[in-house]
């Protein structure tokens, strides 16, 4: 999930807000819609292939990160025809469908012989269904994504500071398996000295004003037992959302976010991340999955120096919050034959290979579950781990209120001090019940 982000990592710097394959327009020529980074400038040379086969043209209509919502969910609203293709957030599929602005896809998906069975389960329920856990389909799963952790391997495995985390913990200095193994590595390097530098323990997320504070206590919450709603009651959340349980891992998010995070820290969102783990300022380091390829490629931290683990395991449970995309056909495009065209190429084994070599995310079973999938890159396997135990935010229509209500509620806890953690909970649930009863569905 990313709606309103800020620009990751400087990656999209090559993509302007409109990026043209040809600078010659054709009559068949397909628009596609989608955010400026790095995944983008993958399609762009992977779609010279789908030209080469069909003839059909592809220009492509990329938008920053901080603008990717407003000008899409705008385009969408106004019935525009700018995109014949959009990959959108996997937020926007309730009200996408629920507003008529993408096109359904089951009967295209049987006339092709396309099965969701092929795709990685979570990634179907997270881009591709509305109503969720229903077999109705509005976008094909396009490029998977989750929060996971880098940490600096180089720190590690020096000998002097093994030795002495041991004699201080008890265990053998490496990846953390749990939280409490997560918060003793991040006291462990906070203010520590490496190489005549200060050094500090963690990156986390706590961006106030898109989603970035929420995309990262999710990833602590849903371990510790929070859950959006009452499995066998739709929207009853009292007891689920502010259980006491939820209100600890709320606790330790702070804790992490006051003991072991570098000055500074206090709207932190992907790119202060990955700038915070590039510079040398952090042991460990939370980010989306696509932020890996360019850090592992990063002459100062990557390569040998860099490591990579999946979301640790809570005392409720384990899972990570869920990013990525869908690829849609808008409803109001005049083209969706072509568009269709698109996405049944975009849906080939060998294509999906490709997008993944590329730099891509597949989300194809025949690609991920391949047994030389793990090998391919060093952060694959820890991709694949972190896919297993994904969750994902609200997808209601009213998406972007839900989640408004609670990036101030979280945020005013972990980062400005006011009140409890269970008292941001509780009004958490006052909040998106007010949400939920002006929607009619309580």
């Amino acid at each position: 999930m990313k709606s309103t982000l800020k620009l990751a990592l400087g990656l999209a710097s090559a993509i302007f807000a409109s990026t043209a394959v040809s600078n010659v327009a054709h009559a068949e020529d397909l628009t596609l819609c989608w955010a400026a980074w790095d995944p983008a400038n993958a399609l762009v040379e992977l779609s010279k292939d789908f030209t080469k086969e069909t003839g059909i043209g592809m220009k492509f209509e990329f938008v920053p990160w901080t603008n990717y919502a407003d000008r899409f969910l705008n385009e969408l609203n106004s019935h525009g025809k700018l995109c014949d293709l959009i990959i959108g957030d996997s937020q926007w599929i309730g009200g996408a469908a629920e507003n008529g602005h993408y096109v359904k896809l089951n009967d295209f998906f049987d006339k092709e012989k396309i099965s969701m069975d092929d795709f990685v389960p979570a990634t179907v329920v997270g881009y591709s269904e509305w109503p969720k856990n229903t077999p109705n389909y509005w976008a094909l799963p396009a490029m998977g994504d989750v929060v996971g952790w880098t940490y600096r391997k180089d720190w590690f495995s020096r000998p002097e500071l093994q030795k002495e985390f041991k004699e201080k913990y008890g265990w053998e200095l490496g990846p953390p398996k749990t939280y409490d193994q997560l918060m003793q590595i991040a006291e462990f390097f906070q203010k520590r000295q490496i190489d005549g530098k200060t050094v500090y323990g963690a990156s986390i997320y706590t961006e106030r004003g898109s989603e970035g504070i929420t995309m990262g206590v999710t990833n602590v919450l849903y371990d510790y037992g929070f859950d959006y709603q009452n499995p066998n009651k739709p929207y009853d959340m009292k007891g689920f959302v502010n259980s006491a349980d939820a209100a600890k891992g709320l606790e330790f998010y702070k804790k992490l976010y006051d003991c072991c995070t570098p000055p500074g820290s206090s709207n932190v969102y992907m790119g202060e991340s990955a700038d915070a783990f590039k510079s040398g300022q952090v042991a460990l380091h939370m980010n989306f999955a696509f932020t890996w390829p360019g850090l592992y490629k990063d002459e100062k931290v990557g390569g040998d120096k860099i490591g990579f683990f999946a979301n640790p395991a809570g005392p409720k449970g384990h899972f990570a919050q869920l990013g990525g995309q869908g690829i849609s056909v808008v409803s109001y495009s005049d083209k969706q034959e072509s568009a269709l065209k698109y996405i049944k190429w975009f849906a080939n084994k060998d294509v999906q290979a490709k997008w993944w070599a590329l730099g891509g995310y597949s989300c194809l079973n025949a690609v991920v579950n391949d047994p030389k999938f793990p090998a391919s890159q060093p952060y694959a396997s820890t991709f694949l781990e972190s896919m297993a135990i994904v969750k994902d935010f609200w997808a209601e229509p009213s998406y972007a209120t839900l989640l408004q209500a609670m990036q101030k509620r979280v945020h005013d806890y972990v980062v400005a001090d006011k009140g409890t953690a269970q008292e941001a909970l509780d009004s958490l649930v006052k909040d998106w019940t007010q949400t939920f009863q002006d929607d009619g569905k309580m």
